[in-house]
């Protein structure tokens, strides 16, 4: 799954679809329900690769036995198109799905217009502290939560062992000293490899980039009041930016590539042309399982600041939530109940490869990444709560960006620049 397909808003639907919703049928903080509250026949929305199709069959089973008489309907969704879809749907008393899984950067879109059911009440029964907090950041607001985490996806990077060693170079414990090893390995290419890059770091991956960003304590923009403010230009973020554009102009060659080439990094590692690179713990997967086998590839969290501690990585995932216009209220809760139990979270880790949105059966996860996910999850953080960071996200400010920052243009500038255009999107009404 392409988690970055998830902020796929541009200006006009993003306007559309804030305006679309405003009038939701369903009354998001009474705690009834907006459609009626006699159905039997409950409905759920699941992405597509999120949910094992066992996972799916065994929640299933498992709500119909707990609920007498009545009946689940799982339906699997698509990525493209998800957020017009879902603003048709959540406003129909009649078309809305009951129970509804989320791109975790989209909650905000629904929950500031109504489209979703106050849950604060079930936190704590959904695991309250064991919950991955930058998703409960997330799904909350003005105070309310209205989305839960389901999974999330953690970003590590793989390197390679046999590499390092052969250049003498240690593995890195903090950010200057992966800075460093990137730089040293990128000269000394032990493999003399003409395509060679010590990393794989393009302006186009800009949930990778993040990951320094918020390492430095920066951040895109951070409200004060009422009123958002840039924050690119801020001494955590422009430290962050220059070990980035450090590492993009003299560790890689491919600090300029398009977007469709970061989904196909794995191809430059197990072609012997990148030295590390970020991606997902579930992309261990995609790595030649020969070179796993010749113990060839280390994993590492992104580290910290200081030697031995660990990094701050965005973390793209899902949430769940409850229709405002759901058919029926107690139902819908006694699903998302059993999505928190023992079952569907320990599933949701072993079968997926995720980590679950209740952190501690990430225990439940095998491969390379298993000992070190929890962590970098727990430490994770995300974009900036707010309706219109989509329509931002949709229009690839994000990314473009990044891109500057590749191309060699002045870090200051650039971010003065976009700190406006972010404090001028984030504080439209």
């Amino acid at each position: 799954m392409n988690l970055t397909r998830r902020s796929l808003l541009a200006s006009a639907s993003g306007a559309a679809l804030l305006g679309g919703l405003a009038a939701c049928g369903g009354d998001s903080s009474s705690g009834t329900s907006g459609g009626g509250g006699d159905a039997k026949s409950l409905t759920v929305w699941f992405m597509q690769d999120s949910v094992p199709d066992e996972t799916q069959a065994a929640l299933k089973k498992a709500f119909e036995a707990e609920n007498a008489g009545a009946t689940l309907n799982i339906q699997v969704q698509q990525w493209d198109g998800i957020v017009s879809k879902l603003q048709t749907s959540l406003a129909s008393k009649d078309e809305s799905p009951d129970v509804v899984e989320f791109g975790n950067t989209q909650v905000a879109l629904f929950s500031s217009v109504g489209a979703l059911l106050d849950i604060s009440d079930m936190e704590d029964e959904l695991g309250g502290s064991d919950l991955i907090q930058s998703f409960i950041d997330a799904g909350s607001w003005e105070g309310k939560l209205y989305a839960t985490p389901m999974y999330a996806g953690a970003r590590v990077y793989y390197y390679r062992k046999d590499l390092f060693a052969a250049a003498g170079i240690a593995v890195p414990t903090s950010l200057d000293e992966l800075v460093a090893a990137a730089k040293a390995l990128n000269t000394a290419n032990p493999e003399k490899n003409p395509d060679f890059s010590g990393i794989y770091f393009p302006g186009a991956d800009p949930h990778t980039n993040e990951g320094w960003l918020f390492t430095h304590d920066g951040q895109y923009a951070e409200k004060d009041g009422d009123t958002w403010k840039g924050m690119l230009s801020d001494p955590g973020s422009q430290a962050a930016l220059a070990q980035v554009q450090d590492l993009m102009l003299n560790a890689t060659k491919y600090a300029l590539d398009s977007n469709e080439n970061v989904q196909a990094a794995y191809q430059l590692f197990n072609d012997g042309k990148i030295g590390m690179y970020s991606a997902l713990n579930v992309a261990s997967a995609k790595i030649d399982q020969a070179m796993w086998d010749a113990d060839k590839v280390g994993v590492l969290a992104l580290p910290g600041l200081t030697p031995g501690s660990i990094g701050k990585t965005f973390s793209g995932g899902s949430s769940l939530g409850i229709s405002a216009n759901n058919h029926n209220v107690d139902l819908s809760k006694s699903l998302m109940k059993l999505m928190y139990g023992d079952d569907f979270m320990t599933d949701m880790a072993k079968i997926g490869g995720w980590i679950p949105g209740r952190t501690s059966f990430a225990s439940a996860l095998t491969g390379p990444t298993g000992s070190i996910a929890q962590e970098i999850i727990e430490n994770s953080v995300l974009t900036p709560n707010s309706p219109q960071w989509g329509v931002l996200d949709g229009n690839n400010v994000p990314r473009d960006f990044w891109v500057r920052i590749a191309k060699g243009e002045d870090v200051k500038t650039v971010a003065a620049d976009v700190d406006k255009t972010i404090a001028d999107a984030l504080n439209k009404s």
